[in-house]
């Protein structure tokens, strides 16, 4: 069978030895997202029609004023993931603390646990801007049978089993990997299934594209703006070109197939960085090393960070391995 006949089921159940410890709750897990990312992904498609899009009048954890489709996104995949009884715990960017599945003996003796930021680049759906959704799974560390504690979440990015995002656009494309390489599956929505469209994707090791909020140039540490200007320097290779949506998961996917570094710093406003750790740079990074990419927050690699909270910021850099080595010769 060739690649782009083969679908994400087929693909999961191909690839189902390379799931270390796993008896099938992780290829079910998989497959719970690609059905849950449907549903978000119908919606999406239908906001311009229905009263989905605009702020619900309410905020996040984080501040962060909720939009109708981040709402309706987070119960979805919750749902889709409790009802099949496959996990012990969930974490989401839009629930002030994590969710013990409850309800049966069973749901204390999975072996897994999902973070999520289930609708990452909300604010942009008004406009019609492609937005993600964006997971995160782990193999709990407490004993199978008791209840999930804090502990099971706030786990360094290295202890991933499986990570990947969602992206609605164009077309919509679910990339994960758990460990063996990147793979993006597009969504054939005549049918409702998603095929293997890119197989091993990978980032180039240089390229020309540096995404960044340059609105905020005046804020940034001196060192992410000597690298800007280095960027929009004439020589051989440069100037770069910039290029920034605002939607993590559309700037990062636009550069691990073109080329390119991803900056969100620290800045005055945001001291310990805008991005969270667990939600979105810990998966984040888990794909883009498995591209052949490089994931920073400036000094350090992301997914070594030992995690302190359950919604902790941190300044995140990610793209080709030879422009976050460079970056990072700035940030000394």
């Amino acid at each position: 069978m060739s690649n782009k006949n083969k679908t994400l089921g087929e693909f999961i159940i191909e690839n189902q030895n390379d799931f270390q410890y796993s008896s099938g709750e992780l290829s079910r897990i998989i497959n719970s997202i690609r059905l849950a990312a449907k549903v978000v992904n119908y919606k999406v498609n239908k906001a311009g029609l229905v009263d989905i899009v605009g702020a619900v009048g309410e905020q996040n954890i984080q501040g962060e004023d909720q939009q109708k489709l981040d709402v309706y996104a987070n119960e979805v995949f919750i749902q889709t993931l409790i009802n099949r009884e496959i996990v012990c715990g969930i974490a989401s960017e839009e629930n002030d603390d994590f969710i013990t599945i409850e309800g049966s003996d069973k749901s204390n003796s999975n072996k897994y646990v999902v973070l999520m930021d289930p609708l990452d680049g909300s604010s942009n759906i008004d406009v019609n801007v492609s937005v993600g959704t964006i997971f995160s799974v782990y193999r709990r560390i407490t004993p199978l049978g008791t209840p999930v504690t804090l502990a099971d979440f706030l786990q360094p990015g290295v202890n991933q089993v499986a990570a990947g995002y969602v992206i609605y656009g164009t077309s919509t494309m679910l990339v994960y990997t758990t460990g063996h390489g990147v793979n993006g599956f597009t969504l054939n929505p005549a049918i409702g299934t998603f095929y293997l469209s890119h197989p091993n994707m990978r980032f180039p090791e240089n390229g020309s594209i540096y995404s960044v909020n340059e609105g905020n140039y005046r804020q940034f540490p001196q060192g992410v703006k000597d690298y800007i200007k280095y960027c929009q320097m004439e020589e051989e290779d440069r100037p770069y070109t910039s290029r920034y949506i605002g939607s993590l998961v559309s700037d990062i996917h636009r550069n691990m197939i073109k080329g390119g570094i991803y900056l969100y710093p620290t800045s005055s406003k945001s001291p310990k960085g805008k991005l969270r750790l667990l939600y979105e740079c810990n998966p984040l990074a888990f794909v883009v090393e498995q591209a052949g990419g490089k994931a920073s927050d400036g000094k350090n690699r992301i997914m070594e960070l030992q995690p302190t909270e359950l919604h902790q910021r941190i300044p995140f850099f990610c793209g080709s391995k030879n422009m976050v080595d460079t970056l990072e010769k700035f940030m000394l």
